[in-house]
Parts: structure tokens; C-alpha cells; sequence
């Protein structure tokens, strides 16, 4: 009995697989997915009767659809046996056996009489397994990242270490799909029924450890791109470039984990949703932003708006004329150093008779230089001068 039932399911399942499959992409896929398998469409709308074909045996004279934007991928015996990586409509070829069709041309006897006996022997079913699987080549979008603490770098425009906790999204991109099938995903994506090789799916083992190794080189790359002169140096173009940066964080994760070069992988666009600088870096990104803000001549008119509230303040404060004239003192041994403030130049005194009352003792020349010192070190300390203003103005004052 054992015989009969053996053979007649050679026999059954040969007749069956005489018909020629159309094979196609699986329905209802995730735009995350980078590969799935090739599926037989065996029935259209309740036509087609080839629906009682074998597993995972591909018939001889097949077509297989490759869409624009995937490869072909074709295993036989768990062999990588051919690639298509141009669209179009393709026929499936194979010597094996199990493969015959005499609708392919293969000859009646070989395909039916012969597959029969072949198959019997492994009690009625084929002994080879053929699969085709599609890799996706487009960019796979919204890859997410993020940090739980925050990450530092040293910043050439802050001239600081930098530290934030980011967070963004990122497309990934196929460039070997030879490489990446052999050398990275797990076998379980690789085998008939397998689960699609999804880089979102967070029960994806390898998809997981491309996130970690992301996570571990966003300070790399924002180091590389903050201190990259041809992007100006600017932290805050960050967020705004997503190929510029992308190519630094390519070029990060090239460096620590060789995407390219053994997995066939690659980083396209980064766009960071968020960066939530630490406290050190908020107050230095602050004055930053006012520095730049107090250049050229915007920076000239808040200086002398500052000044002349200054001398307010300290007339208000009861100092009165005195410490106006002490801060004028200071001002004009500061010389350049509160750019175009200058002290108006007072009129020549009209030239007196000579008297012979006795001329007023002058103010011991001492005091007068401590007063003037002590106006640059308060313009200095409010930053209203610069050190190399000060260092100047005290060297004027000083007489050195």
C-alpha cells in the first residue's frame, strides 16, 4: 500500500506541476519591507487551475514579475543560483528535474515518467526545493532612532563639547542585495513561510541591531558634520539638511560597523525631529546667538545704547557729574575699544591773562590712572569692551 500511495503522489503531484506558475510580489506589504518572497498565483478572480502544484518548486517555462524598484533572488537547495536586478517579466529555467514540464518544452517522458520515479523515491514528494525572493532597492523610509540620555561631541562652531538627546528618522538603502542575503539577514527570513524581513518589525533581531549601531554613531556624526568646514560649522543647519547629514551619519556607520562594505547597506536622508540640548549648551548656544547678533553695525548701536544707559544709571545713582566724567575718562583711554564711540573734542580754552594768584594744585596723577582703570575693568566685566580692548586701553593708561 505504502508502494501505491507513494506513487500515485509522484505521479499526482508531477501532473500537477506540469503547469507553468506566475510568480509576483505578496500583497499588502509594509513600505518598510526589504525582502519577501516570491508568491505563485495559481488562481485570478476563481480562474486557473493550477492550484495543487507543489511547494516550493518552481516549473520550468515559469514567468516571474520583477517590479520596478526590487531585485530577483533565486535559491536552489538553499544555493544563491541567479539575480535579476533589471524590471520586467522573466521565465524561470532549471536542469533539475523536478523542474520539467512538457508545456516548456522538456519532453513528455522526462517530465512526467521520469519526475514520477525521481520523486518516488523520496516517497512522493520532489526531493529539491526552489525559492525566489524579492530585495527591495528603493529607500526604506521611516527607520526611527532616538537617544534615552544624552550624547556629546566636540563642536567647532560652539567651540565646546556638546551635549543633547535626539531623536529622527532615517531611510535605508540596498546597495548589494548579493551581500546583504548572504552575509546579514538570518536564515529565518530565507526559508519557505518565513516572516517578510521587515527593518521596522521591533521582533526583528537584525533590524534591532542596525538601531543600536545607529544610536552608537549619532555622536560620531554630529561631531563629523559640526566640525566639516564646507557645512559652515553650524550646529544649527542640522535639522535642516537631512542628505548633508545623512552622509555624515553614512559615513559614521561605515567607519564603526562597515554597513557597505559587508552587509550591502547604506543610509540615504536623515530629519531629525527634535534636539534637546543639555543645560551647559542651551546657556552657550544663547550667548552664541548674541554674539553674532552684536556684529558689525547692529552690534555698534547696542553698544552705545548700553553706554549711554550706563551713564544714566550711574547719574541716577547719585555719582552725578562726577561719575559721569570718570566714565568718560574711562571711555576715551579705551580708545577703539567701544568701536565708534568717540568723546567729542572740546573746544580750545580762550587764553587767559596772565594773574599772579597761585594755580591750583592738579589732582595727584595716581588716582586719576586708578579711576580710569577701575571704568575699563567695569566696561570689561559687562562686556561692553573686549579683552584685547582692555589689555590696551590699561597699557595706555599704565603708560607701558
Amino acid at each position: 500500500m505504502g508502494f501505491i500511495k507513494a506513487f500515485a503522489g509522484a505521479l499526482g503531484g508531477t501532473l500537477a506541476d506540469q503547469w507553468k506558475d506566475f510568480l509576483t510580489p505578496p500583497d499588502g506589504l509594509p513600505p518598510t519591507a526589504a525582502i519577501f518572497p516570491a508568491v505563485p498565483r495559481g488562481q485570478n478572480a476563481g480562474r486557473g487551475s493550477n492550484t495543487k502544484a507543489s511547494d516550493n518548486i518552481i516549473t520550468n517555462g515559469s514567468r516571474i514579475v520583477v517590479p520596478e524598484g526590487v531585485a530577483l533572488l533565486t535559491f536552489q537547495d538553499g544555493q544563491l543560483t541567479g539575480l535579476v536586478a533589471e524590471p520586467g517579466g522573466y521565465e524561470y529555467r532549471s536542469d533539475d528535474p523536478n523542474s520539467r514540464s512538457v508545456f516548456a518544452g522538456d519532453g513528455i517522458l522526462a517530465s512526467t515518467v521520469q519526475t514520477s520515479w525521481e520523486r518516488f523515491k523520496f516517497g512522493g514528494q520532489p526531493g529539491s526545493q526552489q525559492l525566489a525572493f524579492y530585495v527591495n532597492l528603493k529607500e526604506i523610509p521611516n527607520n526611527r532612532f532616538g537617544t534615552q540620555s544624552e550624547i556629546y561631541w566636540d563642536d567647532a562652531y560652539l567651540n565646546a563639547q556638546v551635549g543633547a538627546v535626539t531623536r529622527g528618522t532615517y531611510t535605508l538603502r540596498v546597495v548589494d542585495p548579493v551581500l546583504l542575503v548572504k552575509g546579514f539577514v538570518p536564515l529565518t527570513y530565507l526559508t519557505p513561510g518565513g516572516p517578510v524581513f521587515d527593518f521596522s518589525d521591533l521582533d526583528n533581531p537584525a533590524a534591532s541591531q542596525l538601531f543600536t549601531e545607529v544610536v552608537g554613531s549619532l555622536a560620531a556624526a554630529f561631531s563629523k558634520y559640526t566640525n566639516d568646514p564646507a557645512q559652515g560649522n553650524r550646529i544649527t543647519r542640522i535639522q535642516s539638511d537631512s542628505v548633508g547629514f545623512g552622509q555624515a551619519l553614512a559615513g559614521a556607520v561605515e567607519e564603526g560597523f562597515m554597513w557597505t562594505s559587508q552587509r550591502g547597506l547604506t543610509i540615504g536622508k536623515v530629519a531629525i525631529a527634535a534636539i534637546e540640548y543639555d543645560e551647559d549648551t542651551r546657556a552657550l548656544l544663547s550667548d552664541v546667538k548674541k554674539a553674532d547678533a552684536l556684529g558689525g553695525a547692529r552690534g555698534n548701536s547696542f553698544l552705545q545704547q548700553s553706554v549711554a544707559r550706563g551713564m544714566q544709571a550711574a547719574g541716577e545713582g547719585g555719582g552725578g557729574a562726577a561719575n559721569m566724567a570718570v566714565l568718560g575718562l574711562g571711555l576715551g583711554a579705551a580708545g577703539g575699544a567701544a568701536g565708534a564711540l568717540q568723546q567729542p573734542t572740546a573746544p580750545a580754552p580762550a587764553p587767559q591773562a596772565a594773574t599772579t594768584a597761585p594755580a591750583a594744585p592738579a589732582a595727584p596723577a595716581a588716582d586719576d590712572t586708578v579711576a580710569r582703570l577701575t571704568q575699563l575693568k567695569a566696561l570689561f566685566d559687562q562686556g561692553l569692551i573686549t579683552q584685547a580692548d582692555y589689555d590696551a586701553a590699561k597699557a595706555k593708561a599704565l603708560g607701558l
